[in-house]
C-alpha cells in the first residue's frame, strides 16, 4: 500500500462488543448513557479527524503523477525504507524530480531551514523570544545577502541545477494547501496565521549552505573560552593548561611528515604571554554578550558537544574484495527528522549530456549528494576544525570605531523582523572592517550582567566576528563536482571549490586508489612581534590594530593531501591534519585524537593479523565503544580508599571492567557519573558558566595532565575557606557522589544500573518538539527516547555534555555508511531516523532502532539492484 492511501484507525467500532445493558433504566441512567454516546461519538470523530489530518500530507509514492515542468518521463523507485532512487534523461529533469520528491517527503523541514537562514523564523512560528533572538543574530550575519552574492559567482551549470530543483519543489507546492503539505502547518495554524508557503527560490538552497558552514565552523568556542576563562583565572599559565597542545606523539595526525613532498615549517606565533589584556570587567561583559548572541542561533546541522566525525579508507591490498573500502559517520547534533536525506540520482544514459550516476546522503533543500559514491569513486567528509573565525575587540564610540589613531564610520543597516501575530522588531546592524558586531545584538541590562562601559574617550568595548563564510564562495559548485568526480585530480579540483565549511575529504576509486585532501578557505594571519596576545587566532585580538587583519587565504594547492599512502589506509577523524610546526598553519585547536588513534589501532591490528577486511569489519570499527577516559582514569580511581561499604560498591564495578560502554554496562554508567562529578568538583569554582567543562576530548587531555600533580591549584575548591583540597580528595568525592547520584536516579543496587538507562537519545522536532508545545503533539512528533552505547571521544561517538548535568546524547553518528569499491551494491548505509519528515509516515523513524543497535541496511546502486529492492515505483510525466 502506498503512503498516500490512509488506513482507518484500528479498533473503530469496538464499543459495540460491550455487554448488553439491563432493560430497566432510571432517568439518571438514561442521561448518563446519552452523555456517554456523545462522548464516544466525539472521540471517534476526533480520532478519525486526527488520522485524516496527520496522514493527509503523506506523498503519493506509486502510480503516475503529471509534472508539467519536466521535459520527459522520470522514474522514482523506493525501497523498504522509502529511499528514492531517481532516473531521468537530463540533469534538469533529474534535479526537478529531486526537488519534487524532497518536497513530498520533507518540505516543512526545508521551509523551517530557509526561515532560519534568512532570519525570518519568527515569521513562521510567531512571537517567540528564542525565535526573535535567533533572527536578530542571523540577520546580523547576513547569511541571505551572502547567498544572493554567491548566485552570480557559481557556475552556470550550478545555477541551472538550482533552478531545476526549485522548479520541482514548486511543482509539488502548486495548488496544495498548507495542511496538504505538512502536519506542522496545521498545528502552527492553531497558534499563528499560516499562509501558503512561499515558492522555493534557488537562493534558499544557497543560504542553507551558510547554516551548514556555521554549525561546522572551527575553534570559535575555544577562542572565546580562553578569554572568558582568563577573566576569572587571571593567570596565563593556568588558562594555557586548559588548552593542552595536541599529543601528536601519541595520537598521530592525518598526514605524517614522511607523506609530504616538501614539508615547510610554519612561522606562526603560538607563544603564550605572561599577562593578557582581558581583565577589564567591561571587556569580559562584551565577550560574554557575544557568546550569548552566538548561542542563540538554532542548530540545524551540527553544533553539539562531541561534534566531529569518523572517516577512513583502506586500500584493496588489505580487503576481501581486492578493492578499497571507505567508511564515514559524521557526528552531528541529532533531531527528528534526521539532517540527511538518502537519495540516488541516475541519468538513464550516463554520458557527456547527463553525467550523474550517484547515491548517498543529501540535504533536503539542496540538490545533489553531499556524501556518497558514484560509479567510479566514493568520498566521505569529516570536520577539519581549521580556524576560520576570529573575534576582534573593537572600540566603538557612537557610530564610529577606532582604527589606528582615527575613528572610522561603522557600516550600518536597518533590518525589520516580521513577527507572526506580534509587533515588528527593528534591528540596527553595525559592522567594522572585520565583520558584524555581535556583542550588542541581544539586549543587556546593567554593568553587572554585561552592559559595556559607555562614553569613555576610547569608546565602549564591542566584539566583531570575522568568518570565511561571510564572504561569497563557490561551495555549491563543489557539491556537483564531487558527484561527477572520477579520480584524485577531480577531488582536488572539487576541494578547491569547497571553501566553507573546512572539511577533511577521504576518497577511494574503483580502480584502486585511496587518498586524503584538505579543502577549505583558511585565513593567513600576520605575526606581530610585540603583540600582547598570541597572533595565531587562538585569542580575540585588537581590532584597532591593522597588523592583526587577515593576510589573504592559504592557496588551495598548498592544502595537505596524500595519495596511496604506504601504510595502506587513511584515518581522518578530526585529529590534527599535520604535525605541529608544519605549514600551512591551520589551527592548534584540534580534537585530541583519541577516536582517530583507536581507529588506527584497530585497523593496524586487523592488517597485522592478515585479515582480509570487509564491510562487516568496517561496521564493527564504527561501533567500537571502548572509553579512552576509562583507560586513563580507572587505575587511579581504583587506588582511592573509600571506607563506607555502601559507597565502595560503585568503585567495585570498575575492578574488572573492560572499558566498554555498551548499553547494559553498570560500570559505564558509574564511571561516566564519576567523570561528570570530577569535572564539576575540579573546575566549576574556577571558571565562568560559559567556559565550564563539556567533557569532550580536550577535557580528557586536561585531566590527564592534572592527575600527575596532586596539588595543582585546580584540585582546590576555592569555596572552602582555609582548606586546600588535593587530587585524591576530589577523586574520592567524585566516586562517592556518583554512587549516590545513581542510587537516586536509577536504584540502590549497582547491578540494576545500565548505561543505556541514563545515556539516552531523545530526538526532538525543531519546532513542535519543545516543552512549550502541548504534550500530545510533542509526544507524537518526538520519537521515544532510546538508550545507546558509546560516549564522548569514543569511536561510537554518542556524545553528552557534562556541563548540563545530564547524560542525554547531544551529538552522534548522524548516519553510517560503508562503501565497497569492489561491489558497490554490497555497500551499507543507515541514518538516525528515516527518509521521511512526516510523523505519520512509516519512514519517519523506521531506521532508528537499527541505527541504535548498530545495524545497517543494504544500499542498492545498480539499476538491477534498485529494481530488485524496489517496493514502490512512481512515474512523473511531463
Amino acid at each position: 500500500m502506498s503512503e498516500h492511501e490512509p488506513d482507518l484507525p484500528a479498533g473503530e467500532g469496538a464499543e459495540t462488543s460491550a455487554p448488553a445493558a439491563p432493560r430497566r433504566r432510571s432517568t439518571g441512567r438514561r442521561v448518563l448513557l446519552a452523555v456517554a454516546v456523545v462522548l464516544v461519538t466525539a472521540i471517534v470523530a476526533v480520532t478519525v479527524f486526527g488520522v485524516v489530518t496527520v496522514r493527509r500530507p503523506l506523498p503519493q509514492t506509486s502510480g503516475r503523477v503529471d509534472l508539467p515542468v519536466l521535459d520527459a518521463s522520470v522514474t522514482v523507485v523506493r525501497d523498504d525504507q522509502g529511499v528514492p532512487q531517481i532516473y531521468a534523461d537530463t540533469p534538469q529533469d533529474l534535479f526537478r524530480a529531486q526537488g519534487y520528491v524532497q518536497a513530498q517527503d520533507r518540505f516543512f523541514e526545508m521551509d523551517y531551514r530557509r526561515h532560519v537562514t534568512a532570519g525570518r523564523l519568527a515569521e513562521l512560528v510567531g512571537d517567540d523570544p528564542d525565535a526573535i533572538a535567533a533572527d536578530k543574530v542571523t540577520r546580523t550575519f547576513g547569511w541571505r545577502e551572502v547567498a544572493e552574492e554567491e548566485w552570480d559567482l557559481v557556475d552556470e551549470d550550478t545555477r541551472t541545477y538550482l533552478r531545476s530543483y526549485a522548479e520541482g519543489v514548486n511543482a509539488y507546492l502548486d495548488a496544495r494547501a498548507p495542511a496538504d503539505v505538512a502536519l506542522e502547518y496545521t498545528v502552527l495554524g492553531a497558534q499563528v496565521q499560516v499562509a501558503d508557503p512561499e515558492p522555493w527560490d534557488p537562493i534558499d538552497s544557497l543560504a542553507w549552505l551558510k547554516a551548514m558552514a556555521w554549525d561546522l565552523r572551527g575553534n570559535y568556542d575555544d577562542e572565546l573560552d580562553r578569554a572568558l576563562a582568563y577573566g576569572t583565572l587571571q593567570d596565563t599559565a593556568r588558562v594555557t593548561g586548559l588548552f593542552p597542545p595536541y599529543p601528536s606523539d601519541v595520537n598521530l595526525p592525518i598526514v605524517g611528515t614522511g607523506e609530504l613532498e616538501n614539508p615547510q615549517r610554519t612561522s606562526q606565533d603560538v607563544a603564550a604571554r605572561d599577562a593578557l589584556p582581558y581583565e577589564d570587567d567591561h571587556l569580559q561583559a562584551a565577550l560574554a554578550a557575544a557568546d550569548r548572541a552566538l548561542s542563540a542561533v538554532p542548530v540545524t546541522v551540527g553544533r553539539g558537544e562531541g561534534t566531529g566525525s569518523n572517516s577512513w579508507v583502506v586500500a584493496g591490498e588489505h580487503t576481501a574484495s581486492g578493492k578499497p573500502l571507505l567508511a564515514n559517520d559524521p557526528h552531528l547534533a541529532l533531531g527528528a527528522p534526521s539532517v540527511w536525506a538518502q537519495v540516488g540520482l541516475h541519468c538513464n544514459d550516463v554520458g557527456p549530456l547527463c553525467g550523474f550516476d550517484v547515491a548517498g546522503f543529501s540535504f533536503a533543500g539542496f540538490p545533489g549528494v553531499v556524501i556518497g559514491h558514484n560509479a567510479q569513486l566514493a568520498w566521505g567528509l569529516t570536520n577539519m576544525g581549521a580556524d576560520v573565525t576570529d573575534f576582534f575587540v573593537e572600540r566603538v564610540r557612537d557610530d564610529t570605531y577606532l582604527r589606528g589613531d582615527s575613528w572610522e564610520p561603522l557600516e550600518t543597516r536597518t533590518e525589520t523582523l516580521r513577527v507572526n501575530g506580534g509587533q515588528d522588531v527593528t534591528l540596527e546592524v553595525r559592522s567594522t572592517v572585520h565583520g558584524p558586531i555581535i556583542s550588542s545584538v541581544l539586549p543587556q541590562t546593567d554593568a553587572a550582567t554585561g552592559t559595556p562601559s559607555p562614553g569613555t574617550r576610547l569608546g565602549e568595548y564591542a566584539v566583531s566576528l570575522q568568518w570565511t563564510a561571510l564572504e561569497p564562495g563557490r561551495t555549491a559548485d563543489a557539491v556537483f563536482a564531487f558527484n561527477l568526480a572520477a579520480d584524485a585530480e577531480d577531488i582536488s579540483t572539487a576541494a578547491a571549490l569547497f571553501e566553507v565549511p573546512a572539511q577533511n575529504i577521504v576518497f577511494a576509486t574503483v580502480d584502486g586508489h585511496i587518498g586524503y585532501q584538505a579543502p577549505g578557505r583558511v585565513p593567513r594571519r600576520h605575526n606581530v612581534a610585540d603583540s600582547p596576545v598570541p597572533t595565531d587566532g587562538t585569542w580575540p585580538r585588537d581590532g584597532s590594530d591593522a597588523r592583526f587583519d587577515w593576510d589573504g587565504y592559504v592557496p588551495s594547492e598548498q592544502m595537505p593531501q596524500v595519495l596511496d599512502p604506504a601504510e595502506g589506509f587513511v584515518v581522518a577523524a578530526n585529529q590534527a591534519v599535520l604535525p605541529a610546526g608544519v605549514s600551512p598553519f591551520l589551527t592548534t585547536d584540534w580534537d585530541y585524537g583519541y577516536r582517530s588513534q583507536r581507529i588506527r589501532t584497530m585497523l593496524e591490528e586487523k592488517i597485522a593479523a592478515g585479515s582480509a577486511l570487509d564491510v562487516d569489519d568496517m561496521s564493527a570499527v564504527q561501533l567500537d565503544d571502548r572509553s579512552p577516559y576509562a583507560e586513563v582514569l580507572v587505575p587511579i580511581l581504583l587506588d582511592q580508599e573509600i571506607d563506607d561499604p555502601f559507597d565502595a560498591e560503585g568503585q567495585d564495578l570498575l575492578a574488572d571492567w573492560d572499558y566498554r560502554t555498551d548499553t547494559d554496562s553498570a560500570a559505564a554508567a558509574y564511571f561516566n557519573a564519576v567523570w561528570r562529578n570530577l569535572l564539576e568538583l575540579t573546575f566549576w569554582d574556577d571558571l565562568p558558566v560559559e567556559a565550564r567543562p563539556s567533557g569532550g576530548s580536550r577535557w580528557l587531555a586536561v585531566v590527564q595532565g592534572l592527575v600527575d600533580d596532586p596539588t595543582d591549584p585546580f584540585w582546590d575548591d576555592r569555596q572552602t575557606v582555609s582548606i586546600v583540597e588535593t587530587r585524591d580528595e576530589v577523586l574520592s568525592r567524585a566516586l562517592v557522589s556518583a554512587r549516590r547520584d545513581l542510587t537516586v536516579a536509577v536504584g540502590k543496587r549497582p547491578d540494576d544500573w545500565a548505561w543505556g538507562d541514563v545515556h539516552r537519545l531523545a530526538l526532538e522536532h525543531p519546532v513542535l518538539g519543545g516543552e512549550s508545545v502541548p504534550g500530545l503533539v510533542r509526544d507524537y512528533v518526538n520519537p521515544d527516547p532510546i538508550g545507546v552505547a558509546g560516549g564522548s571521544s569514543v569511536v561510537d561517538a554518542t556524545a553528552w555534555d557534562a556541563a548540563s548535568g545530564s547524560f542525554d546524547v547531544t551529538a552522534g553518528p548522524s548516519m553510517r555508511m560503508v562503501v565497497d569499491l569492489g561491489d558497490l551494491d554490497g555497500s551499507t548505509w543507515v541514518t538516525v531516523t528515516g527518509s521521511s519528515g512526516h510523523p505519520a509516515s512509516p519512514h519517519y523513524t523506521d531506521q532508528l532502532d537499527e541505527w541504535a543497535a548498530g545495524e545497517t541496511f543494504a544500499w542498492p546502486f545498480s539499476r538491477a539492484a534498485v529494481t530488485e529492492s524496489g517496493q514502490d515505483e512512481l512515474t512523473l510525466e511531463p
